[in-house]
């Protein structure tokens, strides 16, 4: 079996809320129009079909509603998506095997509200955030009571990257061009993320906390030596330790993440996030269905790039399916 953690989903009745709700010149319309996988149903499960014992793990397609609509608009559409998504995986569950709740993290109350609901009324197997929530870095004080909530259920917290396209790549510039805010920005964003999150000490204050990280750890596993040294060479510039002050070295702490295999067929890759992570922090994920062809070239890739991974077969099948459901607490 192969369960994938990270494909996403726009649902057809939190679709036309969001955009009743969303402000003027908001649209989908675009993602829909490249990838309809991620509303049709049908359309999806027969990509799906041509994979023998694929499942999904339902995320919500970004952004994230605190961008887009106010708190108490954000409350009202995360109820809605999150229902709809129970819905599907009752529904569908040889196709659905969980869902990951969306939360409306521009009121910290009504997100710790609506994770309860959504893990012990709807069964959900973790909850989904961005790498800054309205600004704001993810090691801000007031998002404690999340990673307290969330290794009280020990349940896993996935992060999806966030970088809008009017974030310039010059700061002469207005904007960024050529895609490169999502193309190459995602991928720092999450490091950034990772890096607030271990030196400011969070998971060593919260050390079962589990968290899952998009697209392959990011650059943590490519630039895992120059992490070490950067940390000898701060010290004697700085005369002191950064603000991580601990027993335990910043790499010590980024081997606490879990990965996606996301990397869109990129074999060396996977082989640079296992020697970095091993086979049991990494987890199948694709990212569907993100391509030019409704899903199925990422998921083909994907499963591809796995199966190519000069490793024994036993950490493959951790890979695919076994770390999930460890990790998800899943009876499939």
């Amino acid at each position: 079996m192969k369960i994938d953690i990270f494909p996403h989903i726009l649902p057809e009745r939190y679709k036309e809320a969001l955009k009743r709700k969303a402000p003027p010149g908001f649209h989908q319309e675009d993602i829909i129009d490249a990838c309809p996988t991620i509303t049709d149903l049908d359309m999806r499960f027969r990509v799906m079909d041509r994979h023998e014992d694929y499942v999904q793990a339902l995320t919500l397609v970004s952004p994230p509603l605190e961008i887009v609509v106010g708190p108490e608009d954000a409350i009202e559409l995360a109820k809605i998506a999150n229902d709809e998504m129970a819905e599907l995986v009752t529904k569908y569950p040889d196709r659905f095997a969980a869902a990951v709740a969306c939360l409306p993290m521009s009121d910290i109350e009504a997100a710790l509200k609506e994770a309860d609901r959504a893990i012990t009324e709807l069964k959900f197997r973790g909850v989904q955030i961005y790498t800054s929530i309205n600004g704001k870095p993810l090691d801000s004080p007031e998002f404690m009571p999340l990673y307290e909530k969330m290794t009280y259920y020990n349940l896993p917290i996935w992060i999806h990257p966030l970088r809008e396209k009017s974030v310039p790549d010059y700061p002469g510039e207005d904007s960024s061009k050529y895609d490169i805010n999502s193309l190459f920005g995602w991928p720092f964003e999450t490091t950034a993320a990772m890096a607030r999150l271990v030196y400011s000490g969070i998971l060593e204050r919260y050390p079962d906390l589990k968290i899952i990280i998009h697209h392959c750890g990011a650059m943590i596993p490519y630039f895992s030596q120059r992490i070490e040294m950067w940390e000898g060479i701060s010290e004697m510039r700085l005369g002191v330790r950064r603000e991580h002050l601990s027993t335990k070295k910043p790499l010590d702490c980024y081997h606490m993440f879990y990965t996606d295999t996301a990397t869109y067929g990129s074999t060396p890759a996977l082989m640079c996030a296992y020697a970095f992570y091993g086979a049991e922090h990494m987890l199948f994920g694709t990212d569907m269905p993100y391509d030019n062809q409704n899903g199925f070239r990422v998921m083909r890739e994907s499963i591809r790039s796995v199966e190519e991974m000069d490793i024994p077969d036993s950490d493959k099948q951790k890979i695919f399916a076994d770390n999930a459901r460890k990790l998800l607490r899943l009876a499939i």
